[in-house]
């Protein structure tokens, strides 16, 4: 017997995280979402889904533009292991550590 992944739909996702469902669609648009849909067209959302949610809302928490996000999700899709991610996640940390010293230097 095959074990049926729990689903979410889109109003639901967007109450949980408290974001508007364009919110969620405008992701899905630019590629950083993927979710499946149902036959009728419905978008269903997985814990898969719901983990990039997190990791897109905590990049932004902590100034990480929408490409470098995008990019942190296709890597962990790319290495399911996270090395690469955690790798870049690295990288990307140290640049805005360096944008955010020059900002206080200018200040």
């Amino acid at each position: 017997m095959k074990k049926t992944e729990h689903t979410f739909a889109i109003q639901e996702i967007a109450e949980r995280f408290g974001v508007t469902t364009r919110t969620i669609r405008y992701y899905e648009e630019i590629g950083i979402l993927q979710p499946r849909r149902t036959n009728g067209g419905q978008r269903v959302f997985t814990k898969k889904e719901i983990v990039q949610l997190q990791l897109i809302f905590r990049g932004k928490k902590f100034g990480f533009s929408l490409e470098e996000i995008r990019e942190m999700i296709r890597l962990f899709d790319q290495d399911p292991t996270g090395k690469q991610q955690l790798k870049r996640t690295i990288e990307f940390g140290y640049t805005k550590l360096e944008e955010v010293a020059a900002r206080i230097n200018e200040l």
